[in-house]
């Protein structure tokens, strides 16, 4: 009987212990965490800053800045300015850690090529390809030069910049006809009238007979009645057979 009491008591004895050295692996792994998390700091946005802000910025957190030596030209951001940033912003980070920021060199000043004369596509290709950003454009409507040309360019060919606009001609205002219910219509004098003003039509026969109704009435159309079309647009009708 008292190897028993003896047992039990040196049992319950061990599960005490362990119970107790479960807490403290618990407690100290919760400990290690706080303090991990507490060491951590959210890196904040760094981009569009001088390089004395971003020092500051980084200094209130226990962060420091390291400079990339590279200076890249960018159309946005002004010259001096952080460009970019390693880690980016949100991403957490230990204190006392470095963060990489590239400056930018501001816009790169080129020679402006001759871009009048150009389709407007042709233009904005040229300009990327010379490292600038795409033009500003304006519009005129004029018959005067052909549809989407470019009329006039600020600044002149030859000179130098970082931003170019441009004046390009869109054509002259075309008339615009909303589409009529064209349904039950006689196809003939249907399509010649559309002709007449300027419209693209084709004369398709239905596919199965309309019992009731003579040969040659509209039964389709496309578009429908009520879409907005302009002169040499595509016009089809079907007709009964």
């Amino acid at each position: 009987m008292a190897l028993r009491t003896r047992v039990w008591g040196i049992g319950k004895l061990v599960v005490l212990v362990g119970a107790l050295g479960a807490t403290f692996v618990i407690f100290a792994f919760i400990a290690m965490r706080v303090a991990v998390r507490a060491r951590d700091v959210t890196v904040p946005s760094l981009v569009g800053q001088s390089l004395e802000q971003a020092t500051a910025s980084l200094a209130s957190l226990d962060l420091s800045i390291r400079v990339d030596e590279t200076r890249r030209p960018d159309a946005t951001v002004p010259a001096g300015a952080v460009l970019a940033q390693d880690p980016p912003a949100g991403e957490l980070a230990r204190r006392m850690r470095n963060v990489r920021v590239w400056v930018s060199a501001g816009p790169r000043i080129v020679s402006v090529p001759r871009l009048v004369g150009e389709s407007e596509r042709s233009a904005q290709i040229r300009l990327v390809q010379e490292g600038m950003p795409e033009a500003i454009v304006a519009e005129i409507r004029s018959s005067d030069y052909p549809p989407d040309v470019v009329v006039a360019q600020l600044p002149a060919p030859g000179t130098t910049g970082s931003e170019v606009h441009l004046l390009v001609n869109r054509g002259q205002d075309r008339v615009s006809f909303v589409m009529p219910d064209l349904i039950g219509l006689p196809a003939t004098q249907t399509a010649d009238l559309l002709r007449n003003r300027g419209f693209r039509v084709s004369v398709v026969p239905h596919l199965q007979a309309a019992p009731g109704i003579p040969a040659g009435i509209i039964l389709r159309q496309g578009p429908a009645g009520g879409y907005q079309v302009e002169p040499g647009d595509f016009i089809t009708i079907e007709v009964s057979r």
